[in-house]
């Protein structure tokens, strides 16, 4: 399959001096407004991705989700990797997470973490494994929350590894705890993307190795980084993918046939989860919610090849 050639743009200052691209053309909500009455879900959470800069785009991310989270009380980040830039230097952790994140960690909001290929550049990431401030329980673990079961997966032992034992034995395990869960909200998030318009784009190893799993197993939502984007398909055999790595960083996204939305503008990724769905608001700098949809717990929202496990970049 193929996907748009993209060019990649830089971040000036506190916006990016690119243009908005937005699938589909919706106007955005604000976001805090609508919100404000609060809402009965059984856990809120939020991700963010590609964050680790300390920069002014970081900070004002930052403050949109540190808004959100005194109108919705979130418990939880999710940090998509790539937390700090450029090399995964712990002795910067200071400016480029405690300080960005200062307000939410003092209401003892839990991040929890992943590795991205610029983490494991020093020490292959056990620097950041150690740090308590990213909750990882070792380069994939899970954890359980209300209805939901989080896995976290550490991708670049399948991408940015030469020997790929050890995603083999990560997929071994991640099978067995998929095949134990009695969740019935399963949510992975990693930094690679499976399905991405993104200047990285689609990872046909993932696509192989993950995606049947997925179906298999009733994995409802994936969610990663590494494209500095906002993307979400329709759903692909009963999954949906959300790439949110706009947390700090901007680069242009393109679009697939199976994008339902996709933008290049900061922001992070809000999740209610109720007993039936999980509504998902893409939320800008400005509170501003660009990308609305609701993820029903019952196959009705159907899968976007029917008949097929997954699909191909061939």
């Amino acid at each position: 399959m193929k996907r748009r050639a993209l060019l990649a743009l830089g971040l000036g200052g506190f916006t990016a001096a690119v243009g908005r691209r937005y699938w589909p053309q919706a106007p955005a909500s604000n976001y805090l407004a609508n919100t404000a009455a609060g809402n009965d879900a059984l856990i809120n959470f939020m991700a963010a991705g590609d964050v680790g800069t300390g920069e002014r785009a970081q900070h004002a991310v930052a403050q949109a989700m540190i808004q959100h989270q005194r109108v919705t009380p979130s418990p939880l980040v999710l940090l998509t990797g790539d937390n700090i830039y450029e090399n995964g230097e712990i002795e910067k952790v200071g400016r480029v997470f405690e300080q960005p994140y200062a307000e939410l960690l003092r209401q003892n909001t839990k991040f929890y973490a992943v590795l991205g290929n610029h983490d494991v550049r020093t020490n292959h990431g056990e620097d950041q494994l150690n740090y308590p401030g990213y909750n990882m329980a070792g380069r994939y673990y899970t954890f359980t929350q209300q209805a939901v079961q989080f896995f976290a997966l550490d991708t670049t032992q399948a991408l940015d590894s030469d020997d790929k034992s050890p995603w083999r034995t990560q997929l071994a395990w991640f099978e067995t705890a998929l095949r134990r869960s009695q969740a019935p909200w399963k949510i992975v998030f990693a930094h690679h993307p499976v399905y991405s318009s993104g200047q990285h784009g689609s990872q046909q190893p993932l696509i192989d190795d993950l995606s049947p799993l997925f179906a298999e197993h009733g994995v409802q939502l994936y969610i990663n980084g590494h494209d500095h984007n906002y993307e979400r398909t329709e759903p692909i055999d009963g999954t949906t993918y959300i790439t949110s790595g706009n947390g700090a960083k901007l680069r242009s996204v393109g679009r697939s046939d199976w994008t339902a939305a996709a933008s290049s503008q900061l922001g992070f990724t809000a999740f209610s989860v109720y007993a039936d769905r999980i509504e998902v608001n893409a939320i800008d700098t400005n509170n501003a919610a660009y990308d609305t949809v609701s993820i029903a717990m019952t196959g009705a929202q159907g899968a976007f090849a029917p008949g097929a496990r997954s699909l191909s970049l061939a």
